[in-house]
């Protein structure tokens, strides 16, 4: 009953994935709670994965790759990226996944894309080419390179951790790295010869124009006030067409003079300006019960559309959701958006989706691309928010490039410390972090907001069903099935059989849901057959972590998805044949250089 009533709580934490009914941090907490009430595990066990040491491990790799990313350390690519990116996209994406991924081996890869996707985005523009040719291979460059060392992705941690609970050693910095850079050389060479034939020209920027991309001249007007208009003499607030109307007052512009954000305070003259963002719809009605005149459409040509929205102190840029922002699941409306940024959106993007009506009645998602209007000086803070990332190359007053060489002198340390088996990845990484603090690159209170709670609240919440399943003997149990289903293959074939399962789990649960489901099933399975464990341990945690066919299935995915105008079938077209070849050749490498 106990074997019953455990996969009953597997397949509803299966459910709960994939039906996405809460985000994933919050259904492995549910799971943890259900299991510990059902006393499957007890109160200490299920609590047990907040001071497991992945869990702690990747906490403080988080807050180290904030360190590198505060200080600007890795600026120094953008000028290698522009002087030898070439003009080919073959060149293009080699010089990209040259760079990015052994970075990724140290830093967290989700960080290391946040950091260059405003790089490729400018480079894509200089170089007259759709960012869509390269953000998926930045996207596949940061995963394959997440594989060269332990600290890749948070993955290849929580797997070692779980290794040291079946009983096996916890895996060293550089214990795969061979496997590693083999996949990486191989995916690598897919990228550079094949993807660019399968990838599309989805986003042109030939003119590096935001105006054409959005078709701003489509819902971007100028109004102006009538001697008539019953909102003479009012302040925008006092007008009320804001909240009675789907608009958006952009800025004020009386006797040739611009007023931008905030605005709620302006009094409105006769002969007024107003340029705003709404449909035509909306527009005639104000204009017959407000008493307003449209301007000429003609003035909005998209050549200067931009222009006259950016004006003097005023500018537009694109700003991506993250997958850590609490913005997540509310209304721009919920959020006071404009209040709280100084900013207006002027429409949402979510791959080829474009919203551009009743922007504050919409949820935000993770990987929503967000066109907003404000001054200047509001896009400093926006930042530094860890809520969102500015798709724009960071003003210097957002970096301490003083720090730049002291935060890299520290992930240099903390690697050379647990290479050389002085001290173990969780105590180096932890030293770390406090050396961040100590030489000034963080401040205290940011590495709070460096961390990916969701992450952390993810690893903690599913490291008890590991532990219910390996109680109630349900491990054993699928794996004598296992075996007896498949006893009579040979052990490339078992292999392959939990690579190709574990990279389906990770398309559709999450990386970390699927190593902690089948690693130790996998290691059961290998126990009974008298086969290498570590080469199974070694399969399910590249399967999870090599996820192309999706841009759900792995977050660095879903962060390219609508800065690049990817579609769906995108991912699928050029990820799928990387995906197959990994599960080909993968298990035989594992088996040269690990045997079975």
């Amino acid at each position: 009953m106990e074997i019953v009533f455990t996969l009953s709580i597997v397949v509803l934490a299966l459910i709960l994935f994939i039906a996405e009914c809460f985000p994933p941090d919050t259904t492995a907490i549910i799971i943890a709670v259900i299991l510990m009430i059902s006393g499957l595990v007890t109160p200490e066990e299920g609590i047990a994965g907040f001071g497991n040491s992945a869990t702690i491990t990747v906490m403080a790799m988080f807050i180290l790759s904030a360190g590198i990313t505060r200080t600007g350390a890795l600026q120094l690519m953008r000028d290698w990226l522009m002087k030898w990116g070439g003009k080919t996209p073959n060149q293009q994406i080699f010089v990209i996944g040259i760079i990015v991924g052994p970075i990724t081996a140290i830093i967290n890869n989700t960080a290391v894309v946040a950091m260059f996707l405003p790089m490729v985005e400018e480079w894509s523009k200089k170089q007259n080419i759709s960012s869509s040719k390269l953000l998926i291979p930045l996207s596949y460059s940061t995963i394959l390179g997440g594989m060269l060392t332990l600290v890749g992705t948070s993955t290849n941690v929580l797997a070692s951790g779980l290794s040291q609970q079946l009983g096996y050693k916890e895996f060293g910095l550089f214990e795969f790295s061979k496997l590693g850079i083999i996949t990486f050389l191989i995916g690598l060479s897919y990228l550079v010869i094949i993807a660019p034939q399968l990838l599309p020209n989805r986003k042109p920027r030939a003119s590096g124009s935001l105006g054409e991309d959005y078709e701003l001249k489509d819902y971007v007007s100028e109004v102006i006030i009538t001697p008539r208009s019953s909102l003479v003499g009012q302040t925008l607030r006092q007008s009320g067409i804001q909240r009675k109307f789907d608009l958006d007052v952009l800025e004020i512009i009386h006797n040739d003079t611009h007023f931008p954000q905030p605005l709620a305070d302006k009094i409105i003259s006769v002969g007024d300006i107003l340029l705003v963002r709404g449909n035509k719809d909306d527009l005639l009605k104000i204009k017959d019960e407000k008493g307003i005149e449209i301007l000429a459409d003609v003035k909005f040509n998209g050549e200067n559309i931009e222009e006259e929205i950016n004006t003097g102190q005023e500018k537009t840029a694109e700003i991506l959701i993250l997958s850590n922002s609490r913005l997540i699941g509310s209304t721009l409306k919920d959020l006071r958006f404009r209040q709280r940024y100084n900013v207006t959106v002027l429409a949402i993007r979510r791959g080829q989706e474009l919203v551009r009506e009743r922007l504050g009645k919409v949820p935000l998602r993770f990987g929503d691309l967000l066109l907003v209007q404000g001054p200047k000086q509001s896009f400093i803070g926006l930042q530094t928010t860890r809520e969102m990332l500015v798709l724009e190359e960071r003003d210097i007053e957002t970096i301490r490039q003083d720090k730049a060489w002291s935060a890299l002198a520290i992930i240099i340390g903390v690697i050379a410390l647990t290479a050389a088996n002085i001290l173990p990845i969780l105590v180096s990484s932890l030293l770390g972090v406090l050396m961040m603090i100590i030489t000034r690159c963080l401040k205290p209170g940011e590495i709070y907001g460096s961390v990916r709670w969701d992450v952390i609240f993810l690893l903690a919440g599913l490291l008890p069903l590991g532990t219910a399943m390996n109680k109630s003997g349900t491990t054993q149990w699928l794996a004598e099935n296992l075996v007896n289903l498949g006893g009579n293959l040979s052990g490339y074939w078992v292999l392959t059989f939990f690579f190709l399962i574990t990279s389906i789990l990770t398309e559709i649960l999450s990386n970390n849901a699927s190593v902690v489901l089948m690693l130790p099933v996998a290691v059961q399975v290998a126990q009974t057959l008298n086969l290498n464990p570590y080469a199974f341990m070694f399969a399910v945690t590249f399967a999870a972590s090599n996820s192309f066919t999706t841009p759900i299935g792995y977050q660095t995915n879903t962060m390219v998805y609508s800065p690049g105008g990817y579609r769906f079938l995108d991912f699928v077209r050029v990820g799928a044949p990387l995906n197959l070849l990994m599960v080909i050749i993968v298990p035989i490498l594992i088996m040269w250089l690990y045997g079975i």
